[in-house]
């Protein structure tokens, strides 16, 4: 009898064990997703997808683990590993390096634990066909430097004094922001491709990658710029990003210079350096719909449905797996309207 009762007991111990590390609901119903932000310094990242996904997931009703990846992709890859002992039910991944996505495909793989990598895209051929339950929200890169060229070209055309010494070249300095991420690469170039392709020529007097996307980073580069053999010549200001244009805007005031100087992203301060005439332009990098999405895809993938199905999101048809949210212009005239 007292065997009986020892094996019924060591049975009931390693039931809570089973429903902590199975996958899917946990014994309360509610689902979990392991998170994380690739740098909480990340003014965009930080300031408005993070608070959208905790918003978010309390209206969902799903528990949201989310941590700071602080910039480091090795810290990324063991926070993966303590989510996946920790059992949670799906992953929101946002990578630090884009070309690490095969690895952390790989973890979610051998654990079968969902994964949505969102923001930043994988660069590496073929990774998002290693598994089934991998998918993508973001933009398409290219998107928002088309629209911001297309807001630069058509304000240089209206404006003939922004040519400074009247030789029909827009000489122009550039804020990049993270090398090899995807949207500084295809910002950079789409950006200025649209005064090549509308028959206007350009000269690249200077242009500076920053890991960080910062505001103290455009600050610091733009007042060298402003300082510099060419600082006279500068025509316009292109950013990558509304965090180093801050920092750019910070040093045309502190010079008392005013540029034509243009961003991404439609942070409320951005907004603000518009209403001022501080900024020409921006371009919504649509953050909250990003972090829905991802939250969204998450919740369906850890049910076992289709990841968008009951939503209005729509997947690629080029068998990416990605949910595009797309890019919005947002100038003087408009900007009203996203604050």
């Amino acid at each position: 009898m007292r065997k009986v009762f020892l094996v019924a007991l060591a049975v009931l111990m390693l039931l809570p064990l089973t429903g902590a590390f199975a996958g899917g609901e946990k014994d309360d119903g509610v689902v979990t997703i392991g998170a994380n932000i690739y740098s909480f310094q990340d003014n965009f990242m930080n300031g408005v997808i993070k608070p959208e996904m905790e918003r978010y997931s309390s209206e969902l009703g799903v528990k949201l683990d989310i941590v700071d990846s602080e910039g480091q992709q090795a810290k990324l890859n063991d926070q993966v590993d303590v989510f996946i002992t920790k059992g949670v039910d799906v992953l929101a991944i946002n990578l630090v390096d884009p070309a690490s996505a095969a690895s952390i495909i790989a973890k979610a793989k051998a654990a079968d634990i969902p994964l949505i990598l969102f923001n930043k895209e994988a660069t590496e051929a073929g990774a998002m066909g290693a598994y089934d339950k991998v998918w993508y929200v973001g933009t398409n890169s290219a998107e928002s430097g088309i629209i911001q060229g297309e807001m630069m070209v058509a304000d240089w055309n209206a404006n003939s004094d922004w040519d400074k010494n009247g030789d029909g070249t827009v000489q122009y300095v550039m804020l990049k922001g993270e090398p090899g991420h995807p949207d500084a690469e295809a910002r950079t170039i789409e950006s200025v491709k649209a005064f090549t392709d509308a028959g206007i020529s350009v000269d690249e007097l200077a242009l500076e990658a920053d890991p960080n996307w910062s505001t103290a980073h455009g600050n610091d580069k733009m007042a060298i710029w402003l300082t510099s053999a060419f600082g006279k010549d500068i025509e316009l200001v292109i950013c990558n990003n509304d965090g180093m244009a801050f920092g750019a805007i910070n040093a045309l005031k502190a010079a008392n210079v005013q540029l034509p100087i243009y961003s991404v992203d439609a942070l409320a301060q951005a907004l603000q350096h518009i209403a001022d005439k501080e900024l020409n332009g921006t371009v919504l990098n649509d953050g909250v719909n990003q972090a829905r999405a991802t939250l969204d895809l998450a919740l369906n993938a850890a049910m076992g449905k289709g990841a968008v199905d009951g939503t209005s999101w729509v997947l690629d048809t080029d068998g990416t797996k990605a949910v595009r949210v797309p890019y919005v212009a947002v100038t003087p005239l408009n900007f009203e309207d996203f604050r």
